[in-house]
């Protein structure tokens, strides 16, 4: 499945392209940078949990080279950066690729000079969005000015919630609050043990219930948390979770993000309906495969 949704990326990385307007001020980012960034990420924890020499692991670094191409060679995200000093995602994407050894000096200097300034640490922000931000900071080997330990405990997840007030858009927070504590799924032990227990007794049924409503890139996303927690993921719940994603994976290799469900919606099948939800099925797989397979990860630069 994953070897069919990473060709499906590879087919089709045309769509990840940046197109002549990609600095300019009216133009959309969720249409731009952020698939670009999310092809970048899923691509260095592929290549990271896989084994040299494996379809996986060889077509993710083709693709990771693609992707930092396409910024030309960071110099794109510096120009970026400098048209919008206040903003957080330039670094948050360039993070993706500085944690696979890919710099540009003059963007290193730049976010070093933006860090440092008190605009750059009262930035006001959701706390998972926070997480994200440490995260990325860390990375790119900037001070990191805030304690993750104690922003994971402003988040929904972090607060160990009623289970029953789960629905989509904390589906999203939470599998996004567990990415960035373990930086994209490189470090297994990092969710705080309470954390990790309440998500081994309510991760099931909230994953029930997205296959169930045929949520599909929720879903790859809550199989993702599922093999990054501390322990390994129950077999029996992921053979049955991706046993229902091979069934909505079309024969090119795409996984759209929603399916018709109970009440019949309108399924897009277009390269925005479906980009995201394919790199999720990738990423999942990869994170599960070396749960299962006991690949150790390569060291990863800081």
């Amino acid at each position: 499945m994953a070897d069919a949704a990473l060709g499906w990326v590879s087919d089709n990385r045309d769509g990840f392209r940046l197109g002549e307007d990609a600095l300019a001020p009216e133009a959309d980012v969720n249409r731009s940078w952020k698939p670009l960034g999310e092809l970048a990420q899923v691509c260095v924890t592929v290549r990271a949990r896989t084994a040299p020499g494996t379809v996986l692991h060889e077509r993710a670094g083709e693709l990771l080279a693609f992707a930092w191409e396409q910024t030309r060679d960071g110099a794109l995200l510096l120009d970026l950066q400098r048209l919008e000093p206040a903003a957080t995602y330039p670094l948050e994407i360039y993070a993706a690729f500085a944690s696979a050894g890919l710099r540009h000096p003059g963007y290193d200097s730049c976010a070093a000079l933006l860090a440092g300034t008190r605009s750059w640490r009262l930035t006001e922000q959701q706390p998972n969005r926070r997480l994200g931000l440490l995260n990325s900071e860390r990375r790119c080997g900037l001070p990191v000015r805030d304690n993750p330990a104690a922003v994971l405990r402003s988040t929904w997840l972090g607060g160990l919630p009623e289970p029953w007030t789960f629905e989509r858009a904390a589906g999203y927070t939470l599998t996004h609050v567990v990415f960035h504590l373990t930086d994209w799924g490189h470090d297994f032990g990092a969710v705080p043990a309470d954390v990790a227990a309440y998500l081994g007794d309510w991760l099931p049924p909230w994953l029930d219930s997205c296959l169930e409503d045929e949520q599909w890139d929720l879903a790859c996303e809550l199989l993702a948390v599922a093999a990054a927690l501390p322990g390994p993921p129950d077999p029996a719940m992921v053979a049955g979770a991706f046993a229902a994603l091979a069934g909505a994976q079309d024969a090119a290799g795409a996984v759209p993000e929603i399916g018709p469900g109970p009440t019949g919606r309108r399924v897009r099948r277009d390269f925005v309906g479906v980009y995201h939800s394919t790199l999720m099925a990738v990423f999942a797989s990869a994170l599960v495969l070396a749960r299962f397979d006991g690949a150790v990860p390569p060291e990863v630069p800081s």
